[in-house]
């Protein structure tokens, strides 16, 4: 069986449910895998999936999720939009609480909202004009605004306005992304910096789960269901414990033990499930979403001594890998090799509803597994630079998985045997770490991941605007700036098709010049008991969610 067949029919947005046909039995509870550590449930800190998903269990935005990944309602039951769809008014449910008992209102978005202007948060970026164009954001964030001035307004305690600069077609979407979670200022402001969210009596729920224990970068944590939700007649699952697995190996032992009920597999694992038959029947690939990519930094501030801010050696490099073999031969688990800075399978047009990297071939001019080409771009590096030999320092996350390691010391003997002269030193350290020495123009070249937070091809081009905070190569391009202008405030706001096709433009500046190493969109081989069903599983913003799932 080609396993990664098994998930190419997948498009944008769409959600895979665990499926099956028993009679549900409510509660239960149920372990499941974490690949790293959650080292905060302050939605202002959280920057990784696994954050994410312990706190959307236990908080719930305006909107949440439907099974297919479309915003409906939750602590929001209702919302208008201006004829110019540039305000939105929400109206909050009357029976929604925090679990000390106080009733969730408009100002507690109010101050979330507002809070994430005033910190060095990661996310707050989704406020701005390339993404949500929350009014004043800009200013705010860039120009050392007053936060007060942000478009959203407690009307009253179940009214929340909201101002967009320009009509944003996906706003909805967006407001299920923890970001935009609400914020109990009374309860936030009781603790001092750095204390909410580290442990249950400094976190508040609002949610389908409460917070039972857990303590920062622990190896296990458990929420429970919980009683006073608006919704607890939906919510059957008594507990969920999550476990911190560090290997492929650990997970698939734990899964067979019956130490595991949902955990995620890769490599060699993965084969080694398939030839079992008792266990191939638990095997579930779905996209993760994704996607996994080098990351050049372009500034002199690095052992390079700035040679990787020469766009020849960059295409060398990123000619020089063969991203087949690295999915099937040590990632595999399903995922795809990817020549797009956009991955494939999370953003569809609204008019055609094709996916918007479909066409895996269209930048096959810049980027491909052609040692010839790679070479002609070294020449010319090479001439350019004044010397023959280069070497990188190449840092990866140790716990992000089993594989990663593999993919990189794969990469590693692709590029030095295609370019001889080309010296690449792997350094293992935390994703934390790495995230660090990425924030901070600490490193040369990072084997990193980025997984999109709504379903928009934006999620990723943002990233590449001058002078953005995750823009870690520090690349800057005029052209590419105003496209994406363009494309969030300017002449494509009205014109989705227009917008489209200028997002394709900007997406081949950033292939022309190598501004990252696209290499493979993560799959998810998940190992699942047979009783556990109704699962939801997303590629965008939030990959698992358990509020319909149930044990029979």
């Amino acid at each position: 069986m080609n396993i990664r067949k098994m998930i190419t029919a997948g498009l944008a947005g769409m959600a895979m449910a665990v499926l099956g046909s028993c009679v549900a039995l409510a509660g239960g509870d149920i372990y499941v895998m974490f690949s790293t550590n959650v080292m905060s449930l302050d939605t202002n800190l959280a920057t990784d999936g696994e954050s994410f998903e312990l706190i959307a269990d236990c908080i719930d935005g305006l909107t949440q999720m439907d099974s297919e990944g479309a915003a409906i309602p939750a602590i929001a039951e209702s919302w208008d939009v201006s004829d110019d769809g540039c305000t939105y008014t929400f109206h909050l449910r009357d029976d929604a609480n925090w679990s000390n008992g106080e009733p969730v209102t408009a100002a507690d978005f109010e101050f979330a909202w507002k809070l994430a202007m005033t910190a060095n948060v990661e996310y707050n970026y989704m406020f701005d004009s390339s993404v949500g164009a929350v009014k004043n954001a800009d200013a705010i964030l860039y120009e050392e605004g007053d936060p007060d001035t942000l478009g959203v307004k407690a009307v009253d305690d179940k009214t929340l306005e909201v101002e967009l600069e320009v009509p944003v077609s996906f706003f909805p979407s967006l407001l299920y992304f923890p970001t935009f979670y609400p914020i109990n200022q009374a309860f936030y402001e009781s603790f001092g910096d750095g204390e909410y969210g580290t442990s249950p009596s400094s976190f508040l729920s609002n949610g389908a789960f409460l917070l039972d224990d857990y303590i920062p970068g622990a190896a296990s944590m458990t929420v429970v269901k919980n009683p006073d939700y608006y919704d607890a007649d939906r919510v059957n699952l008594d507990s969920i414990t999550y476990q911190v697995v560090g290997s492929s190996d650990q997970a698939l032992t734990g899964f067979k033990s019956g130490n595991l009920d949902l955990a995620v597999v890769s490599g060699d694992q993965v084969a080694s499930v398939q030839d079992d038959a008792q266990l191939a029947d638990s095997l579930n690939v779905v996209g993760a979403g994704y996607l996994w990519y080098l990351s050049f930094s372009q500034t002199e501030n690095n052992s390079s001594d700035g040679s990787l801010g020469n766009v020849n050696l960059r295409l060398a490099i990123t000619n020089a890998i063969d991203r087949e073999s690295l999915a099937d031969n040590y990632v595999m688990d399903g995922s795809l090799p990817t020549y797009t800075a956009v991955p494939p399978q999370f953003a569809a047009s609204a008019t055609t509803g094709e996916d918007f990297s479909a066409d895996q071939e269209m930048f096959a001019d810049y980027i491909g597994f052609d040692t010839a080409r790679a070479q002609e771009y070294y020449e010319k590096a090479k001439e350019e630079l004044g010397t023959d030999s280069f070497q990188f320092t190449m840092i990866y996350g140790n716990n992000e998985g089993d594989e990663v390691a593999k993919v990189a010391q794969a990469i590693k003997e692709q590029v030095e045997a295609a370019l001889d002269g080309v010296t690449i030193d792997l350094q293992a350290m935390t994703k934390a770490e790495r995230l660090e020495k990425m924030q901070n123009d600490d490193y040369c070249v990072a084997l990193t991941r980025w997984g999109p937070d709504y379903a928009d091809p934006m999620t990723y081009l943002g990233m590449w605007v001058t002078d953005n905070a995750n823009n870690y190569g520090f690349w800057s391009n005029e052209e590419y700036d105003q496209l994406i202008t363009d494309c969030t405030s300017g002449a494509y706001v009205s014109d989705y098709d227009a917008r489209w096709e200028a997002l394709y433009k900007a997406e081949e500046l950033v292939m022309q010049e190598a501004v990252i190493a696209p290499l493979y969109t993560k799959a998810n081989a998940n190992l699942i008991i047979d009783n556990l069903e109704g699962v939801d599983f997303h590629p965008v913003a939030l990959n698992r969610v358990y509020k319909d799932a149930v044990l029979n």
